[in-house]
């Protein structure tokens, strides 16, 4: 049996070419892999029982449609995600807004802090741009935009509050120096071929349109002219939340600890052996408690952010044999950010847009009154620890006022009065996104690694796994680079414009 003319239907894909994704290593007829017929076909049975009922609810299924107890997950669901952050519930609406009958899918979100006090999304900075280097993440922000300026028509729910996202579009200035200037440009270029209203600005003229900047060595600016600025984060998230849940997500207060996984070893054309599996059911830890729940599954999704790593590992991804394909790791962890809050009279006034200094210091106005936030991404020898939230505020001391102070002179007598920690979900291989199935583990699916831009791009990543779930392929914009495979094939994609 070929790997490569496997089907999965309820995937909708068709033929899964699978030597393709495994660094184009054909698989053969041999004794062992002949010997896996039978499981196989018992794959492709399941997998098309869910596609049935997915796709055309029939009311014979055997996928009982019964009300969980109390705070349990439900016993069987169509689909698991694992993290309740944007992500994970922008996921869980699009998923409902594809479905053809209300309750043909059932969806549960298990979210193990439920305060969120440790979650990417709300301790984030909120905000939104057009201006990235790779065409995919210039139209996701584009549909992003588009999305958070409509987004009652999306996520309104009758009777319930209309959602202010307190969007401010005031735009975001990238300053470059010399040596950054010919990125800028071949960024620009990209950027105005994909629809995106950017302009550049000489020093000159970007000391004309904002006179609080300091010139001294910049030799280029790029400023977004419109979909950029900044919103409310947490009121993204309970807008998403609020909607899925009123389309009959499930919505469950645990962590997962446990994949229940089906495993079978076929052999390579050349006798190396692959194991493919498949997840079975989750089990939930309840949370102050020694009580767990399994959900038996069709699919899973990991959109567990900063530690989606460790959830990958449950899957037996990442701890295979040396140099074997289940040894490659998704290479996703928590990296700590500090946002400081400061306080400057005389700082620069309403047309403050969000500036991303050459140095990569950054800030932004925050509401009225000389209030900002700013912050820097600490270089890999400066890198936090990441056991805790605490703030190291000589970090501001000592590496973000001076520069803040060098780009905008007013700065020099600003005041801190607050700050916090949050974590970027980093991918440390390309800096980009994880989104698509895994290639050994069939009914997992990753939405993870955004590297500090998974909240503006929640919409366009949740509608796109949608698509990959429901309709079988990417219909909107092509997600495709972003798979797991690029990690296998050792083909970076690299984002040349991360904050």
């Amino acid at each position: 049996m070929f790997v490569s003319s496997l089907k999965f239907p309820c995937l909708g894909i068709g033929t899964w070419k699978g030597a393709r994704l495994l660094r184009q290593r054909s698989f053969g007829t041999s004794a062992c892999a002949l010997k896996q017929d039978d499981f196989m076909k018992e794959l492709d049975k399941n997998f098309v029982q869910f596609h049935k009922k997915l796709m055309d609810s029939l009311p014979t299924s055997d996928w009982s449609p019964f009300t969980p107890i109390g705070d349990l997950p439900p016993e069987r669901v169509d689909v698991v995600i694992v993290g309740g952050g944007v992500m994970g519930w922008s996921i869980a609406y699009w998923l409902k807004q594809k479905e053809n009958r209300r309750g043909a899918l059932r969806v549960v979100v298990v979210e193990r802090d439920p305060t969120y006090s440790r979650a990417s999304t709300v301790l984030s900075a909120g905000g939104i741009r057009q201006q990235f280097s790779r065409p995919e993440n210039i139209h996701m922000s584009l549909f992003s935009a588009q999305f958070l300026r409509n987004i009652n028509e999306h996520l309104g729910v009758v009777n319930e509050d209309h959602i202010d996202i307190q969007f401010n579009p005031s735009g975001y200035l990238f300053l470059a120096s010399e040596e950054g200037a010919t990125v800028m440009e071949e960024n620009y270029n990209v950027q105005r071929e994909c629809g995106a209203q950017v302009t550049l600005l000489s020093p000159h003229q970007l000391k004309k349109k904002f006179p609080w900047v300091n010139t001294n060595g910049v030799a280029l600016a790029s400023y977004g002219l419109e979909n950029e600025g900044w919103f409310d984060p947490w009121t993204l998230l309970n807008a998403f939340r609020r909607k899925a849940l009123s389309m009959g997500v499930y919505h469950c207060h645990g962590e997962v600890t446990d994949f229940s996984t089906t495993k079978r070893e076929m052999m390579t054309a050349d006798g190396d052996p692959v194991t493919f599996s498949r997840i079975g059911h989750v089990t939930v830890l309840m949370p102050n408690s020694l009580e767990s729940q399994n959900v038996e599954c069709a699919l899973v999704i990991n959109a567990a952010g900063a530690w989606s790593s460790n959830v990958a590992e449950l899957a037996g991804i990442g701890i295979g044999p040396s140099d074997s394909l289940e040894s490659v790791k998704l290479p996703v962890e928590p990296k700590k950010r500090y946002i400081f809050v400061v306080h400057c009279p005389d700082g620069p006034g309403l047309d403050c847009p969000l500036l991303i200094d050459s140095s990569g210091v950054y800030f932004r106005r925050e509401g009225l009154g000389g209030n900002y936030i700013a912050g820097k991404s600490p270089t890999e020898e400066e890198e936090p620890d990441i056991s805790n939230m605490e703030v190291d505020y000589d970090f501001f001391q000592q590496k973000v006022w001076p520069l803040l102070a060098h780009r905008v002179p007013a700065f020099e007598s600003l005041k801190v009065k607050t700050a916090w920690a949050g974590y970027y979900d980093y991918n440390t291989y390309d800096q980009n996104g994880v989104v698509g199935m895994h290639p050994l583990v069939n009914n997992l699916f990753f939405a993870t690694g955004f590297s500090g831009h998974g909240l503006q791009h929640s919409p366009a990543v949740g509608r796109a796994v949608a698509e990959l779930i429901v309709d079988g392929s990417f219909q909107t914009i092509d997600l495709s680079p972003f798979s797991f495979r690029r990690f296998v094939s050792e083909e970076p994609l690299l984002e040349r414009n991360i904050v």
